[in-house]
């Protein structure tokens, strides 16, 4: 299988969404749903705005399944992709047409800035949302087992050797998990969302 080939079900979703299988938007709805609402939410810190991006982004699929590119990465990756974009439109206010690489075309440009921020100020905003954003990818995305040595540790607040008990793995194993998971965590803010950088991504939006 080639490198840059696509994993069997991706290319299913897309040939059905091609087809117009209204029960194919239902099942990618199904699968991604959660993680499009999750990473909206931490960008834009509304909940109904994000609703709004999860609904602009399954009708962006709906309707335009062939922008999918597989080699940049799978199509969950892309849907990431495409719920970032729109959420930086959202807080720039940006009215700028959807025509950048993550919607399948070229352009590169949001607009102006949203009222009420300062370039600066705004900036910041885009960034800090980008890298919860990425967070929320990369927790969503990790191992299994790392992500459930996490939850038990930061939300469940249980310390190693409870999390051990909890997952029926030894203390130095439980140890390993966390560190290897916050290690992933940690390239929140210096790294893309995985197989999500079409070119140009990592310069300033």
């Amino acid at each position: 299988m080639a490198k840059n080939t696509p994993p069997r079900w991706d290319r299913s979703m897309q040939q059905r969404l091609a087809r117009g299988e209204a029960a194919a938007l239902g099942e990618l709805y199904d699968r991604f749903a959660s993680l499009v609402h999750s990473q909206a939410s931490r960008m834009l810190d509304d909940e109904s705005a994000a609703d709004l991006v999860t609904r602009e982004v399954f009708g962006y699929v709906w309707e335009n399944p062939n922008a999918y590119d597989p080699r940049q990465g799978s199509m969950r990756a892309w849907v990431a992709r495409l719920t970032h974009r729109e959420s930086v439109q959202r807080l720039r206010g940006s009215a700028a047409p959807r025509t950048d690489e993550a919607y399948g075309g070229r352009g590169d440009d949001y607009g102006d800035d949203a009222a009420g921020f300062a370039p600066a100020d705004l900036e910041e905003r885009v960034r800090l949302a980008t890298a919860a954003a990425r967070a929320d990818y990369i927790v969503a995305s990790m191992p299994a087992p790392l992500r459930a040595a996490l939850e038990l540790a930061y939300i469940q607040r249980r310390d190693y050797r409870q999390t051990a008990t909890d997952l029926g793995v030894t203390e130095d194993e439980a140890r390993r998990r966390l560190r290897l998971g916050l290690q992933l965590l940690s390239t929140a803010h210096t790294r893309p969302m995985e197989g999500s950088s079409p070119p140009g991504y990592g310069r300033p939006l």
